[in-house]
């Protein structure tokens, strides 16, 4: 290999090492910034003098398999007499029509005031639904529950006097967000993963966010709106596919205060099924790649401080996450044959080695959230860095799958709007077998580069002990567990 080369092949990888050092430390500031915040929590809300009116939307979209659980779930809301609407924004084209009819008529029966919305054609998607929505009510404030959710009855009863700081109505408040609960946790492999994950977003990175005073996001669902917020800020667009981060960057730069709640929970059904959890992922990481391109250049024209634009970037750009270990991961395997051949450069390979490193603060923030996770279950789980360790490998192995999402969304390209299929799996695994509602069938060219990814990292595990070069082993063993775990994922749920 030419020196030229040699040397852009280990340039590229400390750009790459360098983005997400970043990323570390960032989440490094924001896990200090929650444990000072669970050290001292805030005083508890008053009780508004006057409930306002709540309107519940519930976006639907073929849930035959959630549809009754989710509206059984809401029509068991303790809220004043009078003061609440339920509004299913059902754009179904199969039986859950039907089911969600038959439902709304019970509970009519029964005085609850629940609306079944249909509309003529699908336009905007999620995003186009709830705009539809607010046209048909007079709600002040606006919940929103995704199909896999499963509120308590109390859900409104303690969020809704968080939008009240004192005696005065707090005008400016316009999002009480809620902590996603697990439903299925338990249920695979698969299940755990995410929750794992999305523990460190829910007790960790909100929370900090929050104590920072940096921009919050709405995630879409588990939260509540006030309506003029919603309004003010342009109300809902279909021209990313994370309607909610667009929505949130909207209102938080035209002044409105956003306020995340970890103490309180609604449960709800995690993926899964690889084709499932892909889709999310899609949706998730190519929308956040969107948002960024949209709302970047605005976040450092506003008056924000320093450290709330750095962190809105790296907020907007946590995506690209995924481009840099896939460049990163390409590249080890040949790292290991230079540093065979190619003594001098030992210093440079010792950078290389340094992705270890950057693991370290990460490893305080998902402890973090691991100890405050821990506290909400009758029963915490043991095996903390067996479960990290896996993460980051299953991270890592959908690095090709992200990355494609991640270019997409930075080029602009439009696609469609893919939802995630809610399975209402809870305890019996294996019951995924012939349901409806796959988001695709097995994509075998992107599949088989998964496959062919293990493979190219074995080589590389194989590479270093051969050659007697183990700095690289262990990223080498993560990236082969994790592209091995996903690809068997692939082809076991796609059968």
């Amino acid at each position: 290999m030419l020196p030229a080369l040699q040397l852009l092949l280990i340039g590229l990888y400390g750009l790459c090492l360098l983005l997400l050092l970043g990323f570390s430390v960032s989440q490094w500031q924001l896990t200090r910034l929650a444990r000072r915040a669970y050290a001292a929590p805030g005083l508890p809300p008053l009780t508004p003098a006057e409930w306002p009116l709540v309107t519940v939307q519930l976006p639907l979209y073929n849930e035959v398999f959630v549809a009754e659980r989710l509206l059984d779930a809401c029509a068991a809301l303790r809220y004043p007499a009078g003061r609440l609407h339920l509004q299913v924004l059902d754009d179904s084209t199969d039986e859950t029509v039907a089911l969600v009819a038959a439902r709304v008529a019970h509970y009519r029966a029964q005085g609850v005031h629940i609306d079944h919305v249909r509309r003529a054609t699908r336009t905007g998607f999620k995003a186009g639904a709830l705009a539809y929505g607010l046209t048909r009510t007079e709600g002040e404030l606006i919940a929103i529950f995704d199909a896999d959710f499963v509120p308590q009855p109390d859900f409104l009863e303690q969020v809704v006097p968080h939008f009240y700081l004192d005696e005065a109505r707090d005008t400016r408040t316009g999002v009480v967000q809620t902590r996603w609960g697990h439903l299925n946790e338990e249920y695979s492999l698969l299940t755990s993963l995410q929750a794992f994950a999305l523990n460190a977003h829910f007790y960790v990175e909100q929370v900090g966010r929050q104590q920072g005073g940096h921009f919050l996001n709405f995630n879409g669902t588990g939260g509540v709106w006030r309506r003029a917020c919603i309004e003010d800020a342009g109300n809902w667009h279909a021209d990313t596919l994370t309607e909610d981060l667009d929505l949130s960057y909207r209102a938080q730069l035209r002044g409105w205060h956003f306020r995340y709640l970890p103490q309180v929970a609604a449960p709800a059904e995690l993926p899964a099924t690889m084709d499932a959890l892909k889709s999310q992922q899609f949706r998730w990481t190519k929308g956040g790649a969107e948002t960024a391109r949209k709302h970047l250049g605005a976040v450092w024209r506003s008056k924000q401080s320093l450290v709330t634009r750095l962190q809105a970037t790296f907020h907007l750009l946590n995506s690209t996450v995924f481009l840099a270990i896939l460049l990163m991961a390409v590249l080890s395997v040949p790292l290991v044959f230079m540093r065979a051949r190619v003594p001098q450069l030992e210093p440079a390979f010792q950078m290389a080695t340094g992705f270890l490193v950057v693991l370290v603060p990460l490893v305080f923030y998902f402890r973090t959230a691991w100890q405050r996770a821990a506290l909400d279950r009758p029963a915490p789980r043991p095996g903390f860095m067996g479960q990290l360790l896996l993460f980051l490998a299953f991270s890592m192995g959908l690095s090709l799958h992200n990355s494609r999402a991640v270019l997409l969304g930075l080029l602009g390209q439009r696609t469609a709007f893919i939802r995630t299929p809610k399975l209402g799996l809870m305890q019996q695994p294996g019951a995924w077998r012939g349901r409806r509602y796959r988001t695709s069938r097995l994509r075998s060219g992107l599949t088989l580069l998964e496959g062919l990814l293990c493979l190219y990292f074995l080589v590389g595990i194989g590479a270093g002990v051969y050659l007697r070069e183990f700095g690289l082993l262990p990223t080498h063993m993560l990236l082969a567990t994790g592209y091995g775990l996903v690809f068997y994922y692939s082809l076991r749920h796609a059968a």
